[in-house]
């Protein structure tokens, strides 16, 4: 039983070490940039963010379409709102970086097993549990916000109004 149990916790670390790798940046004599996961000389660590990811609904659950029409209308029925608090609708503010929050709301709150999802334009671009979701490098402009609860499967079962916001940024021409 302990030869299991050390086996186990030896193959859980084996398999999460890539997970906390660091990446290193170089720059060469000849202005070259790099990028490592093995140090080396004059290399500096970098802070790599984490990566978004989004559950898209398995194709065998939108090809039964009448069975998730009724999946979807009463998982939905659950909740009264789901809504974008911020951006409002039609602000515009600056960002350097291109980095956008978003903060969502549902009522009542999130159900075990659902999320919500943010789209940009039209596209999926994050889910969260906690009601926020930060989007790096959104580029200037007027864009659409849409927000939904999705269930386990990555099934919209309940929309929200959308937004339209503006973010300005600096120029890369200038």
């Amino acid at each position: 039983m302990n030869s299991r149990l050390g086996i186990s916790a030896g193959l859980l670390l084996l398999i999460a070490g890539p997970v906390a790798a660091e990446v290193y940046r170089n720059v060469d004599a000849q202005g070259n940039v790099t990028f490592s996961d093995e140090p080396s000389k004059g290399a500096e660590a970098v802070k790599v963010k984490p990566v978004t990811t989004i559950t898209l609904p398995k194709p065998q659950n939108v090809r039964e379409t009448d069975k998730l029409r009724e999946d979807v209308k009463r998982e939905g029925a659950i909740y009264k709102s789901v809504s974008l608090t911020y951006p409002e609708n039609e602000q515009a503010f600056y960002s350097g970086s291109g980095d956008v929050r978003f903060e969502m709301q549902s009522t009542p709150g999130l159900e075990p097993g659902h999320k919500y999802e943010v789209t940009l334009d039209g596209q999926p671009v994050g889910q969260s549990t906690s009601g926020t979701v930060t989007i790096s490098n959104v580029f200037r402009g007027t864009h659409e916000a849409g927000i939904h609860i999705v269930d386990n499967n990555g099934v919209q079962i309940k929309t929200g109004s959308s937004v339209r916001f503006t973010v300005h940024r600096p120029s890369t021409q200038n």
